[in-house]
């Protein structure tokens, strides 16, 4: 079964999801930025920062 059919079979089942993310100190919908910013969006690169190894003594 592909992805398609798995998510047609479970319509029924699946909510809306509003995805915010922080703009200027605040946090807004992505569904409400205009054209340009939503382009600006999908662009993002995502990364998780390692901890430092080394500690203060």
């Amino acid at each position: 079964m592909n992805q398609n059919e798995i998510l047609e079979k479970s319509k029924e089942k699946r909510t809306k999801c509003i995805v915010y993310t922080r703009v200027m100190g605040y946090h807004r919908p992505v569904e409400s930025f205009n054209i340009g910013k939503k382009g600006e969006h999908q662009e993002r690169k995502f990364f998780l920062e390692k901890a430092s190894q080394h500690h203060a003594a």
